[in-house]
This record gives structure tokens, C-alpha cells and sequence, in this order.
């Protein structure tokens, strides 16, 4: 098989992003071939399978000695690439007149917990909670930031969590939050889940001049008419005739729109919605916050849905990039 095609389009990338500035030729070359097996289909992330899939013409052990005390930068690596990352979403956006969208959320790379005989196990490793298998595993938390458009999505930055270290996932958040540094033409919105949008993290994306779009937890405080309680509390008070259907793709919903404050934060919009098909009950309540106050419904439960992008992302790193098993997983600390 001819790999040559395929290196040389890697390594045209590689100059368009400066990096023959900062890495010598051998480096190049390495990062080349760690491409190419990475994006192969049949990789399952080893070193022998970066050779054995490039077609690397060195001896595994060769591999090994690059990764552990090659003297190559991975952070000005990261940086070229997010400064490239930066000018295409920004050339995207202003092209099709859309929001920037920053997705941020945290995966787990499971392993295989290791032998209490085991003489070293595996670095950054620990117990951490899994929601999709409802219990703690063992392997990597990695908090990840993505930006994209409604059309196209690009792995923006990642830090491994590590509980040892004292830094929670929203700090991390915030500090991989700062890297996006420049004047945007285009509205910037970051989208999380219920676990991140804590007043720190809204305030750090204020302070950018973005906005945040975020599930809330149902029983996030708010403040109607200066009275604290629960969203699940306050939903009790709504009746059907207070709502009105919003379509988003397929799904319908019966939404209530509250403006005014919640916990942590003076003024916003807060939708209290429930599936059409689904009873209007706090089982079934969705609650979705907007800094934005001009949007409409329709509009913040739309941009609400482009999470589901990192999601994705997510799935193929684990099936197709091998993230779970790859000795790869660790970089980032």
C-alpha cells in the first residue's frame, strides 16, 4: 500500500500551520506518521499499531523514545492548531451569518483497573462517576472545549482532570475558556450541560462578551416577584395555558418563558419546558437558560440543541480514535 499521497497531504497541513518554525524535521515526520495511524481504520492505540498502520519505517521502541524524551513543545503545537481552528470558525461564521458555538462538557477514557499487585498503574487514572453507566469507572476525565457553527465543528481544547490536583472541572472550564482570545463579529454562545453553568463559569464567559446557554438543574432557585424557589417548585404553578408550543426539528414542546433573576445571576431567561407528547410534570421538566434576553424560544432551545455536537464528538473519538484505549489519552495534563 502507498501511503506517500496520504503523508504528503498530512505534512502540507503541518507547514500551513507554521510548525517548521518549532519542530525539527524528525518531529515532523513522526507527527506525520502518529496521523495517519490515528485516523486509519483498524488503529486501536497502541504503538504497534501506530507503526504497523503507517507503515512507519522505524522500530517501535523508536516511537516510545519520541513520546517520552523527544524534546518537542505539544503546547505550541496545540497553540498552531487553535489559532488555525480560530480563523475557520470565524471565516465560517461570518460566511453563513451564524452564531459561534463553544461547547463545553467532560468524557471518560474508561480503562482497566489495574492489579492491586500491579507495580505502576496508570497515570492520572482514578474513580469518576459515570452518567451514562450510573456508577464510578476507572480511567481519564478530560474536560473538553469545542467550537462550531451550525454546519461544521472543530475539538478546540482539552485538560485532564485530575483530583489529586485540587482544580475542579469548572476551573479547568475557565481556564481552557481564556485560550479562545480574540474580538468575534459573529454573537459567541457556550453551550454546557446541567453540571457546569456555575456563577464562576457564567461570569468568566460575561467578561469574554459571551453569552451561555445552559440546562439548569430543577432545582436551580429562582426569583419571581423577589420570592425564592425551585424551578421544579415553581413549575407546579404553570398551567397549560400558560405555555406555548415551540417547534425544534422534530421534537414540539410547551414552553414558559421567566425572565428575571436565578441564583447567581441578576437577569436572564429561563425556559421551563416539557415535551408535547409528556405530562407537565417536574419528571418531565427541562429547564434552559439564556444570558441572551434578546432570543427567542425557538431560538435558545434550538442553539440549545448543537450540544449534542460534542456528544458526537465524543462517540467517534472512542469508536473510531480509540480514546478509551489509546496511549494517547494523557496528553493535555
Amino acid at each position: 500500500m502507498n501511503r506517500l499521497a496520504h503523508h504528503q497531504g498530512i505534512h502540507k497541513f503541518f507547514m500551513t500551520l507554521g510548525l517548521a518554525l518549532y519542530f525539527s524535521k524528525p518531529v515532523i515526520k513522526h507527527l506525520v506518521y502518529l496521523v495517519d495511524a490515528l485516523t486509519t481504520k483498524g488503529f486501536s492505540g497502541t504503538l504497534t499499531d501506530v507503526r504497523y498502520w503507517s507503515f512507519h519505517p522505524n522500530h517501535r521502541t523508536t516511537l516510545s523514545h519520541f513520546f517520552t524524551k523527544s524534546p518537542w513543545n505539544e503546547e505550541k503545537l496545540l497553540e498552531k492548531l487553535q489559532e488555525w481552528i480560530l480563523r475557520q470558525i470565524e471565516r465560517l461564521a461570518k460566511q453563513e451569518n451564524q452564531p459561534l458555538f463553544v461547547s463545553i462538557d467532560d468524557t471518560i477514557c474508561q480503562k482497566t483497573k489495574p492489579s492491586s499487585r500491579a507495580a505502576h498503574a496508570i497515570q492520572g487514572c482514578d474513580w469518576h462517576y459515570s452518567h451514562k453507566d450510573h456508577q464510578s469507572v476507572w480511567g481519564h476525565s478530560l474536560v473538553w472545549l469545542m467550537v462550531h457553527t451550525f454546519t461544521q465543528a472543530f475539538p478546540f481544547a482539552f485538560r485532564l482532570y485530575d483530583k489529586a490536583a485540587g482544580r475542579s472541572k469548572i476551573d479547568l472550564a475557565i481556564e481552557r475558556l481564556s485560550s479562545l482570545k480574540g474580538k468575534w463579529a459573529q454573537p459567541v454562545y457556550v453551550l454546557m450541560d446541567s453540571w457546569y453553568p456555575s456563577q464562576a463559569l457564567i461570569e468568566a464567559c460575561l467578561k469574554q462578551g459571551f453569552h451561555v446557554i445552559a440546562m439548569l438543574k430543577t432545582n436551580r432557585i429562582l426569583y419571581p416577584k423577589g420570592i425564592a424557589i425551585q424551578a421544579k417548585e415553581f413549575a407546579r404553578y404553570i398551567e397549560p395555558q400558560d405555555t406555548r408550543f415551540v417547534t425544534v426539528g422534530k421534537e414540539r414542546y410547551r414552553v414558559y418563558r421567566y425572565e428575571g433573576a436565578i441564583r447567581g445571576l441578576d437577569d436572564a431567561v429561563v425556559l421551563l419546558a416539557w415535551k408535547a407528547d409528556e405530562p407537565m410534570t417536574p419528571d418531565h421538566l427541562h429547564v434552559v437558560l439564556s444570558t441572551d434576553r434578546e432570543l427567542g424560544d425557538e431560538e435558545i432551545l434550538r442553539y440549545d440543541a448543537q450540544r449534542w455536537t460534542i456528544e458526537c464528538f465524543f462517540r467517534q473519538a472512542k469508536d473510531q480514535l480509540k480514546s478509551d484505549d489509546t496511549v494517547f489519552a494523557t496528553f493535555g495534563r
